[in-house]
């Protein structure tokens, strides 16, 4: 059997602007929250957002308790490579605390063992200034 050993991989600091919120529909209630900043930091990694169009793009069910998260975001190097990051995971409305899975792309040499990365991460969400503080992990399966 194999099981999955947790590494660290780095703290994911995300400021949240205010939702826009698109309303209900089929998978919920959809909202688009905007990242304006975002930064990774970690022993193997430094980063922070390269573009303006980060985003969480989450649907809430009908008690406004529950949120499905779908982020896509790019950072960009203290080195100067780029780093594409998608995430989904859920977030509890009523603590503010979120699970995610996020993966990573990139073409950069150096950073090469990122496209090979399956991580999790958890995080808690500050309501007041909208800062949102994960911390990843890099899933590594291995043999029983």
């Amino acid at each position: 059997m194999a099981k999955i050993e947790l590494h660290p991989l780095g703290v994911m600091k995300v400021q949240l602007s205010e939702p826009v919120v698109v309303g209900g529909g089929p998978k919920g209630t959809r909202m688009v929250i905007d990242v304006p900043s975002a930064e990774l930091r970690g022993e193997r990694i430094n980063a922070e957002l390269a573009t303006g169009d980060a985003a969480d793009w989450a649907t809430v069910n009908e008690e406004m308790k529950l949120a499905a998260l779908d982020v896509r975001l790019t950072l960009k190097t203290d080195d100067g490579a780029f780093i594409y990051v998608e995430y989904s995971g859920r977030m509890d409305m009523e603590t503010g605390l979120l699970a995610v899975a996020p993966t990573f792309e990139t073409g950069a040499p150096q950073y090469s063992w990122l496209n090979r990365v399956q991580a999790v991460a958890a995080g808690a969400i500050d309501p007041e200034s909208g800062m949102l503080i994960y911390t990843i992990y890099e899933a590594r399966p291995v043999h029983d």
